[in-house]
């Protein structure tokens, strides 16, 4: 019989749309943004927050699947995880983790504080202090469910650097929502483009993807969808990732109301 020729597997991402099944729960985001700030969120800036989350970790997940692929892994290992960071500077979010998984120290290096003395690894004793690392945990079922929906599955360090990224983010992002409603609006803090050498510089945003963030409306207790789309613009940069994330953010809250 002959032998049937083997087609690789696309690693792109998947023609359905991720936009219909967000793996992290609006309960959840907003039990982060209580750990971050006693104001209200609205039902709208939760799925925003959500999206976003969401955006940022498929790229990061399809990222290590294109450097498994490379050597015909269809499991991805945390080696992965570092080559994603290192094909794309738009992926390295959730820098707090860094510090706090193994994953992690070979590409930190030694960290050296005023004076040149070294500064030891954190213990990861328990702590009375909620913060995005004692909660990553939460974050694994919506991390394994989006691995399935892109059609892989990860080892257990990988589940949990992932898990510590999403939670790092999304408590970044909470911090950076709550600043932007305490400024009334996201000008002072600028955007950030990327901009790799040899190359030419991006075109510049469009108007009424971040001019429309600059200055907020609405009250000074309330955190609504718009608040975590300025910032998005603060925590990631002026690339492909940031437009993506802000569109799809913008799609998933179309028919949200903003209770």
């Amino acid at each position: 019989m002959t032998a049937q020729p083997v087609h690789p597997e696309p690693v792109g991402p998947e023609t359905a749309s991720v936009i219909d099944a967000p793996p992290f729960k609006p309960s959840l985001v907003k039990a982060v943004f209580r750990e971050v700030t006693p104001m209200h969120v609205s039902r709208s800036a939760a799925w925003a927050a959500a999206s976003v989350t969401r955006t940022v970790l498929t790229e990061i997940i399809d990222g290590a699947r294109r450097a498994a692929a490379v050597e015909a892994r269809k499991k991805l290992l945390p080696g992965d995880l570092l080559s994603a960071i290192d094909r794309n500077v738009e992926l390295e979010v959730g820098n707090k983790w860094y510090d706090h998984s193994p994953t992690f120290r070979g590409l930190t290096g030694v960290l050296y504080d005023a004076e040149g003395v070294i500064v030891p690894s954190r213990k990861r004793g328990g702590s009375r202090k909620p913060s995005a690392v004692v909660g990553a945990h939460r974050f694994e079922a919506g991390v394994r469910k989006l691995l399935r929906s892109r059609g892989t599955t990860a080892v257990p360090a990988m589940v949990r650097d992932l898990d510590g990224i999403a939670s790092t983010f999304l408590t970044d992002l909470a911090r950076d929502a709550a600043m932007v409603v305490r400024e009334g609006g996201s000008k002072r803090f600028g955007t950030v483009t990327l901009v790799i050498p040899g190359e030419p510089a991006p075109p510049p945003f469009p108007k009424d993807s971040l001019g429309d963030l600059s200055a907020r409306r609405g009250d000074r207790w309330t955190i609504g969808r718009d608040d975590v789309l300025a910032a998005t613009t603060i925590q990631l940069f002026g690339g492909d990732l940031r437009q993506r994330a802000l569109a799809e953010a913008r799609e998933a809250t179309h028919n949200t109301s903003a209770g």
